[in-house]
């Protein structure tokens, strides 16, 4: 999808054609939609292009007549019947007139610029601009962490009433977000280190400004993925003795109960041979059998309340 914007007046306008100092939105583009931009522009089509792989790595690049910014924004997939966070790659180029960004899906990073719900921004401060889109990606990476520490409070308050697989790959998952996490903050933090020295456009004090805050929320999304990943790995470690404890118990149980019908099974088991009936307890009694029983169900009381008072049942 291809999209022209430009701020008139403190206002976001979709226009028909790239006018200078617009904003050229590319969403899943399309290989003629490249192409197009490509050819009025004068940008490398490989490199519009470089934001729609996934395992695009996050770099700046300076080419004739415009740069590349790559950048990994947060982004929502399904996974498991469940919806979690991911990264995918969003391409910046800023050229002579315009600033370009191409991502293979919607994103509210951008579709906050869109829709006009972000206040203060103009597509003809282009430095600037791209320094606001920066920082609206690293607070959403916050509000993605938040999301996950709420997730795992949730998983949390359940163990030791109902912890069960579904909680382990839940808590699988939120660690796996976490590395994603980690990996897009980390290389983003590199791209914001070499704007601090990009020299190519003039950059006005307000948005070094910018960029410093920029530079810090990004640092402050690192320390708060590094902190929840250990808080993700304690509760993990936590689940697995919880559960290790569990089975302890259960098997605990089915031994004592094996111990119990043990009893039973063995006298059974001798007055069960082939041999002399004289020579048997109670064999010539009349009712032999009924004193065996009580005498089998007394061994079994005193067995029971044994393993009760040693706690094994």
């Amino acid at each position: 999808m291809l999209r022209y914007y430009i701020t008139e007046k403190s206002r976001i306008l979709q226009i028909s054609e790239p006018l200078p100092g617009s904003w050229i939105r590319l969403t899943d583009p399309t290989e003629a939609e490249a192409q197009q931009v490509a050819g009025t522009l004068g940008i490398d089509l490989d490199d519009i292009l470089a934001a729609t792989d996934l395992d695009e790595n996050n770099r700046v690049e300076l080419a004739d007549g415009y740069t590349l910014i790559i950048i990994d924004i947060p982004a929502e997939e399904i996974r498991h019947e469940k919806e979690v966070y991911n990264t995918i790659p969003m391409g910046i180029m800023l050229t002579g007139d315009h600033i370009v960004t191409v991502t293979i899906q919607q994103t509210p990073v951008l579709q906050a610029f869109a829709d006009g719900r972000y206040r203060g921004f103009s597509t003809k401060k282009r430095m600037r601009f791209i320094y606001q889109i920066m920082l609206e990606n690293t607070l959403r990476f916050q509000d993605g962490l938040r999301d996950i520490d709420r997730k795992r409070r949730l998983i949390e308050e359940d163990i030791g009433s109902r912890t069960g697989e579904d909680d382990l790959i839940g808590l699988h998952e939120l660690e796996s977000t976490l590395v994603y996490f980690a990996t897009g903050l980390s290389g983003n933090s590199n791209v914001l280190n070499r704007l601090t020295r990009y020299e190519r456009i003039e950059q006005y004090p307000e948005d070094k400004d910018l960029l410093g805050d920029v530079i810090v929320e990004n640092q402050q999304a690192m320390e708060m993925t590094q902190i929840y990943q250990g808080i993700i790995d304690s509760t993990r470690d936590l689940m697995s003795t919880i559960l290790d404890k569990r089975l302890n118990n259960v098997m605990k149980i089915l031994t004592s109960i094996t111990l119990i019908l043990a009893i039973p099974t063995v006298i059974s088991g001798l007055y069960g041979m082939n041999v002399n009936g004289r020579g048997m307890p109670f064999a010539a009694m009349v009712n032999g059998f009924g004193i065996i029983c009580l005498i089998i169900l007394a061994i079994c009381a005193v067995l029971f309340f044994l393993l009760r008072r040693l706690r094994m049942l």
